[in-house]
This record gives C-alpha cells, structure tokens and sequence, in this order.
C-alpha cells in the first residue's frame, strides 16, 4: 500500500504570514459560496489547518517573549 499524502501537508513549511495569507483566502472562498459541498469541506478543513499552524506559530512567540522578559528580569 503506497502511503497516502495528505493534501495539507504543505502547511508545516508555511511560515505565518503564508499560512495566514492563505487563511485569508481560505475563508473569502467560503464567504463566496459557489463551492460544491466536497470543495466547501476540503476548504474548511485546509482552514482549520491553517488556523492550527498559525496559533502554533503565535504560540512559540509567546515563549520566546516570556523566555527573553524571564532572560531579562534576571539580569
């Protein structure tokens, strides 16, 4: 059995601004309407990939600002 390639797999190389741009677009597809319901949900759950890769993105930037204040406090 070949493995199979999920269709978001690119979002884990995707620094913030791109993930966030295509969030973006994502969800203006969306807005539109127009979509079949396969498009509709393949969209949906790109965008909630998306989403996830931004939060982990904002979420190692929180730690490194509390890790730099914490550097910072102590000195």
């Amino acid at each position: 059995m070949a493995a199979e390639t999920s269709p978001n797999a690119d979002i884990d190389a995707l620094s913030y601004e791109d993930a966030r741009e295509q969030l973006l677009g994502v969800v203006g597809k969306l807005e539109a309407g127009g979509a079949s319901l396969e498009e509709s949900l393949a969209l949906w759950e790109r965008g909630e990939a998306l989403a996830k890769r931004c939060e982990q993105w904002l979420e190692g930037a929180r730690k490194r600002l509390a890790a730099a204040r914490d550097q910072a406090t102590e000195n």
